[in-house]
């Protein structure tokens, strides 16, 4: 998460916290107005805190135990006012929209250190969620995932594979949780997500974006042929002086691409071209800047081989970690699932 977005956020809290403030304000002058006796008990209470302060800097303690009990009784007839008056003590104090840290983000812990309040911790994650671009991401992550609607029978003469689809699923899911724990370091390969439709790829691609927002990474997801129609018009300037302005930017710098369909564009000479620049570019590291991509495709390996050039299937195989989703469409079985 970028630091001008934090501050931002620290921007529209401040003016949150004054709004609170300033509305308090108004309320009471509008209460004081209603009931004087509040204003001057109100007004009592600041001298007497002011004196007691003056006191034990000066060392005057004697007084002490006499201001304490004034204090008292003028709480205690404020409260008696305002119960005869049928106002909750909470009309008199600010009404933040967080209060636990009132809204200033920042809560101070047991050993007196500032930690970030809950609540600004989750506005950061509603604005990774949406940057990533990726629909229900908050529902599928790892805690939510069943085994369970995969079949647990092998079937090698259907898969040429001596393992269980349950088995192959929960042997991805290992991959992907080291991919996520080793994320930062630059030997961690990419992943590339094979299989036909409906065998859990693009949620175990929502698991570990996840599971990366929640570590403050940066995550772009796309399909493969709104990725690179986006990436050519860009060039053209076709987006200037929009939003899209930055996208080619953002795809190649975000901590995390997902690259969905891969296979399901229409290539054309330019669009070859871009895709290799894409996976190049990240996988170069610029600015020692670890970026991850996984990609996810219905095509086999035979497939991309015959659909895109040596440069772009080279990239791949080099430096993807292949994991291959085989088993019956578990869309129908999600559903019906308890």
């Amino acid at each position: 998460m970028s630091n001008e977005i934090l501050s931002d956020l620290l921007l529209e809290y401040d003016q949150k916290k004054r709004k609170a403030e300033l509305d308090l304000e108004k309320r009471k002058q509008e209460l004081y107005e209603k009931v004087p006796r509040l204003q001057e008990i109100e007004d009592s209470l600041n001298t007497f805190a002011i004196t007691t302060t003056k006191n034990i800097l000066n060392g005057n303690t004697t007084s002490f135990n006499e201001l304490t009990s004034k204090v008292e009784n003028l709480k205690k007839e404020k409260e008696k006012i305002l119960q005869n008056n049928d106002i909750p003590k909470e009309f008199l104090e600010p009404y933040y929209e967080c209060k636990i840290c009132k809204d200033t983000g920042y809560i101070q812990t047991q050993n007196s250190a500032s930690a970030m309040c809950p609540c600004l911790k989750q506005k950061l994650l509603d604005i990774s969620y949406n940057k990533s671009n990726i629909s229900n991401l908050s529902k599928e992550n790892f805690e939510t995932f069943n085994i369970n609607i995969f079949s647990d029978s092998i079937n090698s003469e259907k898969y040429r594979l001596n393992i269980s689809p349950r088995n192959n699923i929960i042997n991805i899911k290992s991959k992907c949780i080291e991919f996520v724990n080793n994320f930062d370091n630059p030997d961690t390969k990419n992943l590339l997500f094979t299989g036909n439709t409906g065998l859990g790829k693009t949620f175990m691609s929502n698991c570990i974006a996840n599971e990366l927002i929640k570590k403050g990474k940066n995550v772009l997801y796309q399909t493969a042929p709104v990725l690179l129609e986006t990436v050519i018009d860009n060039k053209m300037n076709k987006y200037k002086n929009s939003k899209q302005d930055n996208f080619y930017k953002n795809v190649l710098e975000a901590d995390l691409l997902i690259i969905d369909d891969l296979g399901t564009e229409c290539l054309n000479s330019m669009k070859l071209s871009e895709l290799f620049t894409i996976l190049n570019t990240r996988l170069l590291n610029l600015n020692n800047k670890v970026t991850k991509t996984i990609i996810s495709t219905n095509l086999t390996l035979k497939n991309l081989y015959d659909t895109y050039d040596e440069r772009i299937v080279s990239r791949l195989v080099g430096n993807y970690n292949l994991c291959y989703f085989f088993g019956d469409d578990i869309r129908f079985k999600k559903i019906n699932t308890p």
